[in-house]
């Protein structure tokens, strides 16, 4: 019988389990082989977790000693209110974890953090073909309906 499923604030000793999960994660995403992901890209996202100065963090789905999932969150300030917003960006299971409500524990580890740190929202962006994601999404949060626009430089 597996152990029990702990989410965590993530350690250094995680880098090795961590990888394969942002890696897999960034090729969900097409940025993987020639699109991938820089490597300074990578040690600079994992530096930040680290580092005291930066509203970044992360926990992790942990099961018997073994990482199954990842979720990357920050703090931000919001012109419509005094109390800092909570932006979910990064979440991903293990493909052979998925189904097992990793998901969903990572995003309510996520709003148990942001509750403690005075955030009064916690909101996230899928891309629209992402229907998987979306089940859960749809009875962990609610949709309002914004539509993201970007520029990249």
């Amino acid at each position: 019988m597996p152990g029990q499923l702990i989410v965590r604030l993530v350690s250094r000793q995680d880098y090795e389990q961590w990888l394969p999960l942002w890696d897999g994660y960034n090729a969900f995403y097409g940025r993987s082989g020639q699109t991938a992901l820089a490597g300074e890209i990578t040690q600079m996202t994992w530096s930040r977790f680290f580092d005291a100065y930066e509203p970044m963090h992360a926990l992790v789905a942990e099961r018997d000693g073994c990482l199954l999932g990842l979720v990357h969150y920050l703090y931000h300030r919001s012109t419509t209110a005094i109390a800092p917003s909570c932006y979910l960006q990064d979440l991903f299971t293990a493909e052979a974890a998925r189904g097992q409500g990793i998901g969903r524990a990572l995003i309510e580890g996520v709003y148990e953090r942001a509750k403690a740190a005075g955030a009064n929202r916690v909101y996230w962006l899928t891309h629209e073909t992402n229907h998987t994601a979306m089940q859960l999404y749809d009875t962990a949060g609610e949709r309002p309906g914004f539509v993201v626009y970007r520029k990249l430089f």
